[in-house]
């Protein structure tokens, strides 16, 4: 019994219609798993065992490079660094002089017996530790066949990674009905669909290989984005001063574009960038850049989503993961470049995100003993990135500066 004004003090617990959204929101900007998201528009292979990987030739480019002692103009013993991947029949230009030399035989692993001057330029002395290029082979009339030179594969491998998360409830949970969201098991189920793609994410930049034993098992992890690329392209790794200038970003990135992966189309990779770096990268930008304000402009402001240096193009794509622990973290101030043309994942064979419930209305598996409904997800995956090079990470993005 109330007297007086019924007011909201008087009103019962739970009586009054709650206010609240009746949804549950979920703070993931963008998604949590682009990366992840995006190879399903890639080629993928299956991997028949938990090592998986490919074999990748190089092309060769012989070179050589004079030792300390250099060369007199009428010299036809040359003195080199090494003879590797050398063989009689190569016409070499002497850097510095533009000089060909043809490559009679190989002496040793340091000496090279040439025929100087062959073509318009005449002999010259040849300084120390100047490099001759390989500028094609020439051979006289009715010769011998020439010595063969191959490519030997180099082998790469990366090892599968079992990626598993549950969703599980009460039964009696699975028959409350909550006020927010949907029912209590399909929120426990997008949960750990969200966990799942996230962690396989995470691993996809962050993991390393490993192959051991576990509760006396197999247990294996796979290199990630950047592991691979500091073992394999470790020059494309750039950790960045104080403060970083256009001229400056634009040599880090520069070197990626050494590899071209796409003939049919024009070179771009992809950049996704923590917070702190994506600041920065605007900043750049807008240091560098003029801008005016017009009458009648009612928003103001600078974003850019793509950027272009002379050699290629960078599509921005800020990833939320690396926000996961604040501004100042090594991860917002990352950016990773991704060719995306050379990486795919490789799905260990009926491996592919499988579905388990147990439990469950209509699902054959019971869980006996167990007053609850459930379910697991199961991948077993590598990632594969055939060419590193076409790869990159900057870190230490703080500040931007003008230049």
């Amino acid at each position: 019994m109330a007297v007086g004004i019924y007011n909201t003090l008087q009103i019962p617990d739970d009586l009054a219609r709650k206010s609240f959204a009746g949804m549950i929101t979920r703070l993931m900007p963008n998604g949590t798993a682009p990366l992840y998201a995006l190879t399903a528009r890639l080629s993928e292979e299956t991997a028949y065992q938990v090592e998986h990987g490919f074999f990748s030739k190089t092309m060769l480019f012989p070179t050589f490079q004079l030792s300390a002692a250099g060369a007199a103009a009428a010299d036809t013993i040359l003195p080199v660094v090494s003879t590797a991947n050398l063989i009689p029949g190569m016409m070499m230009q002497i850097d510095t002089t533009r000089e060909n030399v043809l490559i009679r035989a190989i002496n040793g692993p340091t000496q090279i017996l040439v025929q100087r001057g062959v073509g318009t330029t005449a002999a010259a002395a040849i300084g120390a530790s100047v490099n001759a290029w390989m500028v094609g082979n020439a051979y006289e009339e009715a010769s011998l066949r020439p010595a063969s030179l191959l490519i030997i594969p180099d082998r790469f491998i990366n090892y599968t990674q079992i990626f598993r998360n549950t969703w599980a409830v009460s039964d009696t949970t699975r028959a409350t009905q909550q006020v927010a969201g949907d029912t209590f098991v399909a929120e426990s189920k997008n949960d750990c669909a969200m966990f799942h793609a996230a962690d396989i994410e995470k691993a996809l930049f962050f993991g390393q290989k490993f192959y051991g034993a576990l509760n006396n098992q197999p247990f294996h992890t796979m290199d990630g984005l950047l592991n691979i690329i500091a073992n394999r392209a470790p020059g494309n790794i750039t950790t960045l001063g104080g403060t970083t200038n256009w001229t400056q970003a634009q040599a880090a990135l520069d070197p990626q574009f050494n590899q071209v992966t796409d003939p049919k189309n024009k070179p771009e990779r992809i950049l996704f960038v923590g917070g702190a770096a994506r600041n920065v990268l605007h900043n750049i930008f807008r240091l560098n850049s003029t801008y005016f304000i017009e009458d009648s402009q009612t928003s103001w402001g600078l974003q850019f989503d793509t950027f272009r240096i002379p050699r290629g193009r960078f599509i921005i794509i800020e990833h939320p993961l690396f926000n996961a622990y604040g501004q100042s973290s090594t991860w917002a101030k990352m950016m990773v470049s991704i060719d995306l043309n050379s990486f795919s994942l490789a799905y260990m064979n009926g491996r592919k995100t499988k579905n388990r419930e147990f439990n469950a209305s209509g699902m054959p598996d019971v869980d006996n003993g167990v007053d609850a409904v459930g379910g697991t997800l199961t991948s077993e995956l590598t990632c594969l990135v055939k060419n590193p090079a076409a790869d990159g990470v900057l870190f230490n993005a703080t500040a931007a500066a003008a230049g």
